[in-house]
């Protein structure tokens, strides 16, 4: 440990995985960002649809991972509980961040994005393809309060196994998505040199704007 820094200092790659010219982009970057996911997919890289999701409160930025759910043609979904930390952030700001990475292709997504609640159907039906242990997970669980011990949490689990045996589980009404619609996207794509693409659109799904910006 004592050589951490030098580590850090040393430690470095190039990038050449791939290139992303101005004239080959789509005209809606949804059309980018589900291409680009498609070839993590592909590629089998681990928790392809993982994505940094930033809040901002009283000036103070918080982060966290979660995990795209669904993409229609202006917003991204994703779940969790509505008493969360997140939530609360969300609840009293709306604008947040994202930020996607995938280093096995050398590409990152940064998004600017307004996030409201999913409609409940919407939920309803997510909640439904869940497997059933994440479904008692969701009662048994109120994220982000502190918890006296692990074993606390095992008797919530048990109890809800037994409230809930041999009926479907209901989704709590604590519990749903969020759709995140963005006004700004930035498609990077690392080059050899730190000599970074970089294309970025702004405006919103009637009329998108695209820039390439300096590395």
């Amino acid at each position: 440990m004592k050589n951490i820094r030098e580590d850090m200092r040393d430690l470095r790659r190039d990038f050449n995985y791939g290139t992303l010219d101005a004239q080959d982009v789509p005209l809606n970057p949804f059309d980018l960002l589900k291409v680009w996911l498609d070839d993590a997919v592909k590629l089998k890289i681990k928790d392809a649809n993982a994505f940094v999701l930033s809040t901002s409160v009283n000036n103070q930025p918080d982060s966290r991972v979660v995990l795209i759910r669904d993409i229609s043609d202006k917003a991204i979904h994703f779940y969790t509980n509505y008493g969360s930390k997140k939530a609360s952030e969300l609840a009293s700001n709306s604008k947040a961040a994202m930020n996607i990475f995938w280093p096995d292709m050398d590409r990152q997504i940064r998004m600017q994005v307004e996030v409201k609640k999913l409609d409940e159907k919407l939920s309803d039906d997510y909640f439904k393809t869940r497997p059933r242990k994440s479904q008692i997970g969701a009662w048994a669980s109120t994220q982000s309060e502190k918890l006296e011990s692990r074993e606390k949490l095992k008797e919530n689990l048990l109890a809800l196994e037994k409230q809930f045996e041999g009926q479907e589980v209901p989704r709590p009404d604590f519990w749903g998505g969020f759709e995140l619609v963005p006004s700004y996207f930035e498609f990077w794509q690392g080059r050899p040199s730190r000599l970074h693409d970089r294309i970025i659109y702004e405006g919103s799904a009637s009329d998108w704007k695209t820039a390439r910006l300096y590395p």
